[in-house]
């Protein structure tokens, strides 16, 4: 089955196609991905008109494009994929109102998918012996979740964030001290740069049991210690130091706390955070003291992506899922609700 995957979520505009009868990672065709942020740069976020308006100006001729590089054409399709939330409701009509017309033009099935589920089984698309039961940390721009994954299609959330998502608290420290728009990879860079042990910051909720996050207080503490600074580049860097290891050492004791809830030494790692290289390097060493394992996407699989839209929705489309005829979309869409595609082994 050759499935067209859209991704049009917030400020990125993704298509693949993966084809299921070719294994694990050469499946995935192509793929294409057009970022906004130039776009939104001049405003130091996204604007959610201004995305949805770039999504209708890139989104078909990014399909010519995605199409014409895995050698096919709309007739080789079997099927249509696009993710229908969470996301910014104008952004998700533009990607679901193409799918569903291309879908009917074409007469193959559409299916609706999860962002964040399409986040979550990214990197089975590249390890296809990864198998669930497995702990998720899932940690892109607006979410920081941890995920009980019993089999495709069954999650239990085990914690989440009650207030900023790490991605968020990037971006926004990263703003407070003066750093361009997008700011988290800014920060992690400036980072590098920086000291560590210079600055210490808290890390949020660990004092007390619980699988839950919070960042905000973080990023407060952050602003206090930049207001009081003499804010030069080298005492910038080391604040970056201190708030980033502060969030990897936050997420890397849930994770721990996590698996040992889950009785689970497996762990995936997905999201746009999951690109941060001290946060790998630090879940590795996790998962070598534990005799596990811990499993990331690709850095490029790491950020929105049509690839793993187009990946989630083969398995379901291949279980026999169906989207109705509606253009439907869910801004806001609990990954608990979702149908099953495996079931668990007795």
């Amino acid at each position: 089955m050759r499935v067209l995957g859209i991704e049009t979520s917030c400020d990125e505009t993704g298509v693949a196609v993966y084809d299921t009868a070719r294994p694990g990672p050469e499946g995935l065709r192509a793929h294409a991905v057009y970022s906004q942020i130039a776009l939104h740069a001049e405003y130091g976020g996204v604007v959610p008109e201004l995305a949805s308006r770039d999504h209708v100006r890139k989104l078909l001729p990014l399909i010519r494009q995605t199409l014409g590089e895995a050698g096919l054409t709309t007739a080789d399709l079997d099927g249509v994929a696009y993710t229908a939330g969470p996301g910014l409701v104008g952004a998700l009509l533009v990607g679901a109102g193409v799918a569903r017309s291309l879908a009917w033009a074409l007469d193959v099935p559409a299916v609706a998918v999860h962002h964040m589920e399409g986040h979550l089984l990214a990197p089975l698309l590249e390890d296809p012996e990864l198998k669930a039961p497995f702990v998720a940390l899932l940690v892109s721009g607006g979410h920081t979740q941890l995920v009980g994954v019993d089999a495709i299609g069954q999650y239990r959330l085990l914690g989440e964030t009650l207030d900023d998502a790490a991605g968020e608290a990037f971006d926004k420290t990263a703003k407070l001290m003066g750093l361009p728009y997008p700011g988290g990879p800014q920060l992690a860079a400036l980072a590098e740069q920086g000291r560590p042990g210079v600055f210490k910051f808290a890390r949020p909720m660990t004092d007390r049991p619980g699988l839950d996050f919070s960042f905000s207080g973080l990023k407060t503490q952050v602003l206090l210690a930049w207001r009081d600074s003499d804010q030069s580049e080298q005492t910038r860097a080391d604040i970056a130091r201190g708030f980033e290891d502060a969030v990897i050492d936050t997420l890397a004791i849930k994770c721990q706390r996590a698996l040992d809830a889950a009785g689970c030494d497996t762990l995936v790692v997905a999201g746009g955070v999951g690109a941060n290289k001290r946060l790998r390097v630090k879940l590795e060493e996790i998962a070598r003291k534990r005799d596990g394992r811990v499993c990331f996407p690709r850095p490029a699989l790491c950020t929105d992506n049509g690839a793993m839209i187009a990946f989630a929705g083969a398995l379901r489309l291949e279980a026999g899922q169906r989207a109705g005829n509606a253009v439907h979309v869910q801004p806001r869409w609990d990954m608990a609700s979702l149908p099953a595609v495996q079931t668990v082994a007795a």
